[in-house]
């Protein structure tokens, strides 16, 4: 029998509560048996990202509590700039048992027609889309995550608003970008 395997990729620049509610969300609401989080390995429309390694860890420390969820570096492994459908097809390959769901925010639907080859994508795992705050249109489900972006965040963090951080990300999440000192240069990526 397949293994039924949810795929949530991202930039995860940094991964932040709305991302971990969005993992717990799935779990409990879909027949699953574990849910893969794929970090962006090089951002398809060049958005400058934080180093790849420390958007890992940062995955991992964030997931670490969940059962069933683990962090893949595939993108890495497949080098160059990354695009869901190499991914997907990549993944299909080297675990012919899987059958694949791909999660998605409500933000990701309203910008498919960008995204390359997203019927081969639907075939290959079709979409969870989970509603997200402030986004709304045809196909947009109702609203179960709140309305946390990585950019906010960033932009927090430049301005050293450590106390609002607090409820936007997961506490060793910012403890390792504190301890890092990640984001504090560039919030205006």
């Amino acid at each position: 029998m397949a293994e039924r395997v949810a795929i949530f990729g991202g930039s995860f620049n940094p991964p932040h509560v709305a991302h971990v509610l969005a993992i717990a969300w799935v779990l409990a609401t879909e027949d699953l048996d574990r849910l893969v989080v794929v970090p962006t390995f090089q951002h398809p429309f060049a958005k400058p990202l934080e180093r790849y390694d420390d958007r890992v860890k940062m995955c991992e420390l964030a997931v670490a509590w969940i059962p069933r969820v683990s962090v893949s570096r595939v993108e890495e492994e497949l080098g160059g700039e990354s695009r869901t459908i190499r991914t997907l097809e990549h993944l299909a390959t080297e675990h012919p048992d899987w059958s694949m769901r791909l999660v998605m925010g409500a933000d990701l639907v309203l910008e498919v027609d960008k995204w390359f080859r997203f019927d081969r994508i639907r075939e290959l795992a079709p979409p969870l889309v989970l509603g997200r705050a402030g986004f709304h249109g045809p196909g947009v489900p109702e609203v179960v995550l709140p309305a946390v972006s990585s950019s906010a965040v960033r932009a927090r963090i430049e301005r050293g608003k450590w106390e609002e951080l607090r409820a936007l990300v997961p506490r060793v999440v910012l403890e390792h970008i504190r301890a890092h000192r990640l984001y504090q240069h560039h919030a205006s990526e």
